[in-house]
């Protein structure tokens, strides 16, 4: 393979393994553990957080890579999928490689994938890259985001007894592949949980516990229940951050006891408070209009979208610009409803490209009735993201929302960052 020089030939060199069949058909382990066998499970090599779960796994993730760091110990984290630019995806003390030095690794890399003769999904690939890049760069500690469900997923192939494991918030999506009950969808979230593990978890519905109980029982793995929200209202942050926030302090706690015989302080924990994660509950400076960026796409997402609006915007009426993907059909109508609580008016637009695989945006004409049934007063379809974003930065409100997908920000985060306050 021809070194790889730049970001470009990066994505280009990538998507020969992005599939064509459905994410249901690729979701097994076997090719992802060859792999790791064949480079050498360097993953097993590597003290590891790993979060699961279906709210909250991303900024669960920064919160303990920056706890972590800021404790003195050099971090590998890696989360799905990326905001701006792919080097999101291996970042060291929340720190993405240059342009050269990702590209680099990244040709090094793939020859080895080449050798091996093997056929990874795009996904594994990124995942398989972080674990060697964290060995390469001898981290102290890896912070590894699931991305779909977690016994199938490709990052759960680590198997020391001294990893810990996060399942956060819980709710009903991707239920075609990871079932259609709480209870279902718990279990496979839960199958991160290895024998020895120490887990972490809020407690939620009855049907959740039982099943992560049950895993935790079946692999001799010790559950530790988290009861209280760290800060309160000390920090400024929404509930759904501060569950968040307090999961990633009880981890770090322990992990720290237990490894280096330190303690978090409280000034550490107010600091990773205020990390900057991107695309979730983001808010900038736009034009004369304040903006929040946030990929919710699920019931649960959108219901602690709403409240965490309500909360920071008490009584404003929100522009809102949204799209789903076409993989949330079932769910889309209830979201479009729930959005009408934050304003009366909303853009519907559209994107096309995914990037783990193919993946497109549901028909804004479908959004667009959708929208119209649950009572807005203004709906406006702009295909083009670009032109819908400029109409959005043209409404009267003071505030607008972002929202339905990430890969919708993917689109317009740049844009939007390079041109606010």
């Amino acid at each position: 393979m021809r070194a790889i020089a730049n970001f470009t030939q990066a994505k280009m060199a990538l998507g020969q393994f992005i599939p064509i069949e459905s994410q249901a058909t690729r979701y097994t382990l076997g090719r992802m553990k060859k792999l790791m066998t064949y480079l050498g499970n360097s993953q097993d090599r590597l003290r590891i957080i790993h979060i699961a779960g279906t709210s909250g796994k991303t900024s669960t993730s920064y919160y303990i890579a920056h706890l972590l760091q800021d404790a003195g110990h050099s971090t590998g984290l890696t989360v799905s999928p990326h905001i701006d630019q792919i080097n999101e995806r291996a970042q060291i003390d929340l720190t993405a490689l240059s342009e050269s030095e990702y590209c680099a690794k990244l040709s090094q890399f793939l020859a080895l994938v080449d050798n091996s003769g093997l056929a990874p999904s795009h996904f594994e690939v990124m995942v398989a890259f972080a674990y060697w890049l964290f060995y390469e760069k001898h981290v102290d500690y890896a912070v590894v985001e699931v991305g779909l469900g977690g016994l199938l997923d490709g990052t759960n192939v680590t198997n020391r007894p001294d990893k810990v494991c996060i399942i956060t918030d819980i709710g009903l999506d991707h239920t075609d592949i990871l079932g259609d009950t709480l209870a279902e969808i718990a279990t496979q979230k839960a199958g991160i949980i290895h024998s020895g593990n120490t887990v972490f978890i809020h407690e939620q519905l009855r049907e959740v516990m039982d099943a992560v109980q049950q895993v935790c029982l079946m692999q001799g793995a010790e559950l530790k229940i988290v009861r209280t929200d760290v800060g309160e209202e000390e920090y400024g942050l929404p509930t759904f951050q501060r569950r968040n926030l307090s999961l990633a302090r009880s981890a770090v706690d322990f992990v720290l006891r237990r490894d280096s015989d330190q303690l978090l302080t409280s000034r550490q924990v107010a600091a990773a408070s205020r990390v900057y994660i991107p695309g979730r509950m983001e808010v900038v400076n736009y034009g004369n209009k304040t903006l929040v960026l946030d990929g919710s796409h699920s019931e649960q997402k959108v219901n602690a979208l709403i409240a965490a609006m309500r909360q920071r915007f008490p009584n404003q009426n929100i522009a809102l610009l949204v799209s789903f993907g076409d993989n949330k059909q079932s769910a889309v109508a209830e979201n479009i409803k729930l959005l009408r609580q934050l304003g009366t008016s909303i853009i519907i637009t559209r994107f096309s490209k995914g990037q783990d695989e193919i993946r497109s945006s549901i028909e804004p004409s479908i959004l667009a009735a959708y929208a119209k049934d649950a009572g807005f007063q203004f709906v406006t379809v702009k295909s083009d993201p670009l032109a819908a974003l400029a109409l959005l930065k043209k409404t009267g409100t003071k505030v607008g929302l972002i929202t339905g997908s990430l890969y919708l920000l993917n689109d317009l985060h740049k844009t939007i960052l390079s041109q606010s306050k």
